[in-house]
């Protein structure tokens, strides 16, 4: 069944901005060297949305298309009242994906206190939103204790040029709600995001529900809210049911207790990183195919003493296969990948400079996301 999300309450954008120069210190890509205009281009539904490495080593990478499109969204701050903001106490505005009741909106004002916390319809919309000066920052899930990691996240890291400049991990506690007055013995389906989905799926299969995938969690309650489904349930935080006036069916339906998701804060430019508190770097890189060259690569942070604490491969569907020579038939034999990698050392530390430094002397492709404080209390 299709369901929609509401959109954000937000008013329209009355001119075009232009992105200031800048460089990311940290890209072995080419710096930008002049101004650009973001054009964003909505394409086809059929559309192929993959990316093409070469394109993100051109001058303007911030020209892209994509298919879902950037809903109104109000006049961007000026730069000369951003660097006013903390003298002011000004409050932060930090996009999320989602609705009211989100997850992601629980972790955006756990990482910035205090903040405005504006919701966005899809991930690339946060992205969109901070590199047109919209919002300050952006707080997005990356990885889940349970259902693993969020590849649109990853993908999206990679096509928009922002930083990583902090982590923050949240608890998290799925009910299964329904409209006033509905059982459980009168659901037969149930609606909500895939992750979460997947995070109750013993308890989901043991109630004997069929599950649909939506947009988010809130969305999923604010959709049964709103049509007062006698038969349609929707699994979601406690906090949504509050919002939107739904009945807590059951609490706590997670398969495991110790749920929890990752976000990254995202920002338009890096901060200083340092060694006063443990740091950790993500990073992307490519290797040419071959024997040994995935085991060279994580041999420069096993050499050093700097532990991993994350790889994901991601491919590349656009770059050209590679194949046999001695293969008539001419069928691919390797995919592309990307490696993203976290590790547990500052950009400051010397041993993570010297592990980089070897790194690029074999990688085809290597780019810092970030190097920010890692989140070490309690979810």
């Amino acid at each position: 069944m299709a369901t929609t999300t509401s959109r954000s309450l937000i008013t329209p954008l009355n001119s075009p901005i232009q992105y200031p120069n800048c460089r990311n210190p940290f890209s072995t890509a080419k710096p930008i060297t002049r101004s650009h205009s973001i054009h964003i281009h909505a394409r086809g539904s059929g559309s192929n949305d993959a990316i093409e490495l070469q394109k993100l080593m051109q001058n303007s990478p911030y020209e892209f298309s994509s298919r879902d499109t950037l809903p109104s969204l109000p006049r961007p701050l000026t730069s000369a009242r951003l660097s006013n903001l903390a003298a002011e106490g000004s409050r932060l505005r930090v996009a999320y994906q989602g609705v009211r009741g989100a997850y992601s909106e629980s972790a955006a004002e756990k990482a910035y206190p205090n903040c405005e916390a504006v919701p966005c319809e899809q991930f690339d919309t946060a992205f969109q939103a901070v590199e047109k000066w919209l919002v300050d920052r952006a707080v997005l899930p990356i990885e889940n204790s349970l259902g693993g990691s969020i590849h649109r996240n990853y993908d999206l890291l990679l096509r928009h040029r922002l930083h990583i400049v902090g982590e923050v991990k949240l608890s998290i506690r799925h009910c299964l709600l329904a409209s006033p007055g509905v059982k459980i013995e009168n659901l037969k389906r149930v609606l909500s995001h895939p992750q979460a989905l997947a995070q109750c799926e013993n308890t989901l299969t043991k109630f004997g529900l069929v599950r649909e995938a939506v947009d988010d969690t809130a969305g999923a309650a604010k959709h049964v809210a709103l049509h007062g489904f006698y038969d349609v349930g929707a699994v979601a935080s406690f906090n949504a049911a509050k919002i939107y006036g739904l009945d807590v069916l059951a609490q706590d339906i997670q398969d495991d207790a110790d749920n929890v998701t990752r976000f990254l804060m995202l920002a338009r430019e890096p901060i200083i990183p340092g060694t006063d508190k443990p740091f950790k770097t993500s990073i992307v890189f490519s290797l040419e195919e071959g024997p040994g060259f995935l085991f060279k690569a994580l041999a420069v942070f096993a050499m050093r003493n700097i532990n991993l604490t994350k790889i994901e491969s991601r491919p590349l569907p656009k770059q050209a296969l590679q194949t046999s020579d001695d293969n008539a038939m001419c069928f691919p034999k390797y995919f592309p990948y990307l490696f993203y990698v976290d590790f547990e050392a500052s950009m400051a530390d010397q041993r993570a400079q010297n592990a980089l430094g070897h790194l690029k002397e074999f990688a085809t492709f290597m780019r810092v996301l970030g190097s920010y404080p890692a989140d070490i209390g309690l979810p």
